[in-house]
């Protein structure tokens, strides 16, 4: 995007009043966005954006500034502005830049821009058409379509130039239903760090029928008991739980500024000695994969709670610095306008030994919950509330009837630490995190798990 002379006497201008660290994130975005809603295109937009951001981190704070001009008399005149921010001497002149090889590598089958415009809105409207046609109770289907191609590189003051390009691949249905009074509403959600290989790979249209099919269900279903109860989560219920519970409280920043409920619990139990924690943004074709996160570190593999005992933090560069700690490659930032922070990427519970169906087997009463809905998390204490999409009674060691309207509340350091079955499968949920102003796509996991007790909420019928 720039040549490499420019990027280091950029690095250089941006250290000539002192600094510890300082970097060059230079990206191009292209994406298209289609949109069917109520039988209509709604919206189809494609384009593409390009800027850069430049960073000086001086003692062990962050200045920032960035532009969508990338010509070298902006890009001088925004390094010099952040200069000002020093006020010591100049760090020493870096002399070259090495490209930085990844550790990693994500095939692309299919590249979405070489795939035709009418093809991509041929997905949508099937999707919508496969939910009307499902039942009559249907009453409105929203189909989303989203391919982005976004390239990065990063220049940075420790002598590397790293290189990445991502390509994001997702398709999202919302089929709502209602009958007299009663609103119910069904959500599905393909993607990845992957190609329009993803639609071959995955029937849109069975896709969009599961979403149809889950809204009718709930249309019937009775209202969930309330109550302490025992309750399994299944694998297909992606990881919401595990991401909001513990996964933004083991993000660096949050536990140093003690907003976390794992604040100081290094090398301590944080949940049952079953239970292993790990974000990993090496996986393939995972949305929230990379081969650099967005300082150019190589991604990897971190495990965080490994046998219930907390082990590690999510960091980027300046929480590592604070910490003494090298960067785990969870520097990410939503576009070149955004700082980078500490991320989460793919964040799963490891799966355990038990096979599922022993695990259901286990419960004479209680809620299975098939698919989790959104939810939030106070990071400070660890208490949360979650949304059942998809639950059922468990009656004698099986799936019952269905039931609505369930929330589940509780303490994630106390859930964690409960949790007494683990299965041998593991279910993904794709996402976009958000976070100080900002998204990222991340995708989330966990097996199948016994909670022996957690405070489940029924909701009214509405």
């Amino acid at each position: 995007m720039i040549n490499k002379d420019l990027q280091l006497k950029l690095i250089n201008k941006t250290l000539s009043n002192g600094g510890e660290y300082a970097d060059i994130y230079l990206e191009y975005r292209k994406q298209t966005f289609i949109v069917v809603d109520d039988k209509k295109i709604e919206n189809i937009v494609t384009g593409a954006v390009a800027g850069a951001g430049i960073r000086l981190i001086y003692n062990g704070k962050t200045v920032y500034a960035f532009t969508n001009d990338l010509s070298e008399e902006a890009l001088t005149r925004a390094a010099e502005e952040i200069s000002k921010a020093a006020a010591g001497k100049s760090t020493d002149i870096i002399m070259n830049l090495e490209i930085r090889r990844p550790k990693v590598d994500f095939l692309i089958k299919l590249f979405p821009p070489d795939i035709p415009l009418e093809r991509k809105i041929s997905l949508v409207r099937r999707a919508d058409n496969t939910a009307r046609d499902h039942d009559s109770r249907i009453k409105q289907v929203i189909a989303k379509y989203v391919d982005t191609i976004q390239k990065v590189e990063i220049a940075a003051s420790d002598g590397f130039i790293s290189e990445d390009e991502r390509v994001y691949s997702s398709a999202i249905i919302q089929a709502t239903a209602s009958q007299e009074d009663i609103i119910q509403t069904g959500y599905e959600a393909i993607g990845g760090n992957t190609g329009f290989e993803l639609f071959l790979e995955n029937d849109i249209e069975e896709l969009s029928l599961a979403a149809a099919e889950r809204a009718i269900m709930m249309l019937t279903a009775r209202r969930a008991p309330g109550g302490r109860m025992p309750v399994i989560i299944a694998s297909n219920a992606g990881g919401t739980m595990i991401h909001e519970a513990i996964g933004h409280g083991l993000e660096a920043d949050l536990a140093q500024q003690g907003l976390s409920v794992f604040s100081g619990k290094l090398g301590g139990r944080v949940a049952s000695d079953l239970i292993t924690v790990i974000d990993d943004a090496t996986l393939e074709h995972k949305r929230g994969s990379f081969r650099f996160d967005d300082e150019g570190v190589p991604s990897q593999r971190t495990v965080l709670v490994e046998n219930g005992i907390l082990k590690k933090y999510m960091y980027d560069r300046l929480t590592a610095m604070k910490d003494g700690e090298e960067p785990t490659g969870n520097g990410r930032r939503e576009s070149y306008r955004h700082r980078p922070i500490p991320r989460m990427s793919n964040t799963f519970i490891a799966k355990g030994e038990t096979p599922p169906e022993e695990i259901l087997r286990s419960l004479e009463k209680g809620l299975f919950i098939e698919k989790i809905g959104g939810g939030q998390v106070n990071t400070i204490s660890g208490d949360f509330v979650f949304e059942v999409q998809e639950g059922y009674l468990i009656e004698k060691g099986k799936k019952g009837e269905p039931v609505r309207g369930a929330t589940l509340t509780g303490n994630g350091n106390q859930i964690l630490e409960s949790i007494d079955m683990v299965g041998n499968d593991l279910g993904f949920a794709i996402g976009t995190c958000g976070k100080d102003g900002q998204g990222v796509p991340i995708s989330d996991a966990m097996p199948t798990v016994r909670i022996p007790e957690i405070v489940v909420g029924g909701a009214c019928d509405s």
